[in-house]
């Protein structure tokens, strides 16, 4: 199994025995047309702290919704 790592820190999110270290956000685009990357594929992989540290920059915030289960 690859080792799964924060693309922004390099931090190891899922370990070689396949165990889950913690949660990560995952993002996959496929870019089309009127962009400088047409027709590439990008897989992303950030853990909670640069999430976090990512979104307080933003001037509009995600919107968070409170869950009572997880998928």
């Amino acid at each position: 199994m690859e080792i799964m790592k924060c693309n922004c820190c390099g931090k190891e999110l899922i370990e070689k025995q396949g165990n889950q270290r913690e949660d990560s956000l995952v993002i996959v685009k496929d870019w089309g047309y009127f962009s400088g990357k047409d027709m590439e594929r990008h897989h992303l992989v950030i853990c909670e702290a640069c999430y976090d540290n990512w979104v307080s920059g933003f001037k509009i915030p995600p919107k968070v919704e409170s869950r009572t289960e997880a998928l």
